[in-house]
C-alpha cells in the first residue's frame, strides 16, 4: 500500500515513515522543512510545498493515488502559538482543510491525524479518559481540536473517513539510533536533560518544585516514539476496516516526576546531570496521565516499550550517536 505522510521529516512523523517501510508499504512526505529534517527522510520521494498552498498541493498531487493520509504536519511550540495566533490558525487548521480538499479531490478516503493532550486543558481528574470535557488553555490547543473538529464533520459527511490521536509525551528514539529528537528550540525534559548531561546545552531548569505531587514536581505521561508510529498503523487499519471518527488518547498510563526523571535518566548516563530549580510555567498542570483503554479495545494497541528507563536508553544513544545526513528525492510545488 502507498500512503501520503505530511510532516514526514520530522520527528514522530519520520518514525512512522520507518515503520511504513519495515511492513513493505510505500510512503510520499509532504514537507516543507520548517522544522523536519533532510536526514530523516530515509530516501524516500519527498514533495516540498507547504500545506496553506492549496495551488501548490493540487498541482503536485493531482492524480496521485494514496491509500490513505498520515497528517503530522503542524506548528507546535505552545508559547510560540500564544506570541503568533495567526500563524497557527493558518498552518494546523486552514492547511488541513487544503490537505482534505485534495484528498476528498483525488479519492483518499482515510486520514490519521496527530493530535495532542493539549486539547483537554487543565485536567479535571489525574488520569484522562476521552470522555474529559476539552478546553484547550494555549492556541496550540485550540487548533488541534479545531482541526479534530473538521475531521469529524468531515468523516460524517461520507468523504473521508479519519480519526485522531492525542499524544501524550512523546519519548525516545528508534532502536537502531537512526532516528530521535532534533528540536530546534528543543523543549521536551528527556533530551533537555541528555543534552546537559553531554556538554551539548545548559544545565537543565526543573519548573517548580512546590506542586502538590509526591515530591513537588509536575508528574507526566512518557510513551515511546515507536509505540506512537505502531498506534498510527493500527489506526489506519481501524478506518480501513471501516472504523468511523474517534479520539483516541496515546500514552503509557503511568505518570513519572521530573525528579523521576531526572533520576533515570542519571543513572542510564552515569553522572549527575546538571540542573537548577525555576520558577514555574504558566498552565503546567500538576498530573498529565493517560487512560488508554478505548485505544486498546479498539485499535488493539498496548505499548511494547512502556519502561521509562527504555525510553531514556534510547534516546541516549541517539544524543550519544548525534544527526546523521541523509538525502532524498524531493520535489518543490
Amino acid at each position: 500500500m502507498h500512503f501520503l505522510v505530511t510532516g514526514g521529516a520530522g520527528y514522530i512523523g519520520s518514525h512512522l515513515v520507518r515503520a511504513l517501510l519495515a511492513r513493505e508499504d510505500e510512503a510520499t512526505i509532504v514537507d516543507d522543512f520548517s522544522t523536519g529534517h533532510r536526514w530523516a527522510i530515509q530516501g524516500r520521494e519527498v514533495i516540498e510545498v507547504d500545506l496553506r498552498d492549496l495551488a501548490g498541493l493540487r498541482r503536485t498531487l493531482a492524480g496521485r493515488h494514496f491509500d490513505g493520509v498520515f497528517h503530522f504536519a503542524a506548528k507546535s511550540l505552545v508559547g510560540e502559538s500564544q506570541a503568533q495566533p495567526l500563524l497557527y490558525w493558518q498552518n494546523n487548521v486552514a492547511g488541513t482543510a487544503n490537505l482534505l480538499q485534495v484528498a476528498n479531490d483525488n479519492g483518499w478516503g482515510r486520514v490519521v491525524f496527530s493530535s495532542t493532550a493539549a486539547v483537554y486543558g487543565n485536567p479535571e481528574t489525574p488520569r484522562i479518559t476521552e470522555a474529559h470535557p476539552t478546553q484547550p488553555i494555549n492556541v496550540y490547543g485550540e487548533t488541534k481540536l479545531a482541526v479534530e473538529r473538521l475531521l469529524r464533520d468531515v468523516s460524517g459527511a461520507g468523504k473521508v473517513a479519519a480519526c485522531s490521536l492525542r499524544y501524550f509525551n512523546a519519548a525516545g528514539a528508534a532502536d537502531d539510533a537512526s532516528l530521535g529528537e532534533a528540536h530546534e528550540p528543543e523543549t521536551h525534559l528527556i533530551p533537555n536533560a541528555l543534552r546537559a548531561a553531554s556538554g551539548n546545552a545548559p544545565a537543565l531548569t526543573v519548573f517548580g518544585d512546590d506542586y502538590d505531587t509526591p515530591d513537588g514536581t509536575c508528574l507526566r505521561d512518557y510513551i515511546h516514539v515507536e509505540d506512537l508510529a505502531d498506534a498510527h498503523l493500527l489506526a489506519m487499519d481501524h478506518l480501513a476496516a471501516g472504523g468511523g471518527f474517534a479520539a483516541y488518547n496515546l500514552g503509557s498510563g503511568a505518570g513519572y516526576s521530573v525528579r523521576q526523571v531526572l533520576d533515570v535518566c542519571e543513572q542510564v548516563v552515569g553522572r549527575p546531570i546538571p540542573h537548577s530549580i525555576g520558577a514555574r510555567r504558566a498552565g503546567d498542570p500538576p498530573v498529565l496521565v493517560a487512560a488508554t483503554e478505548l485505544a486498546q479495545d479498539c485499535l488493539g494497541w498496548t505499548p511494547r516499550r512502556a519502561s521509562l528507563r527504555a525510553i531514556v536508553e534510547s534516546a541516549w544513544a541517539w544524543e550519544q550517536k548525534g544527526r546523521p545526513a541523509a538525502g532524498g528525492l524531493t520535489r518543490r510545488a
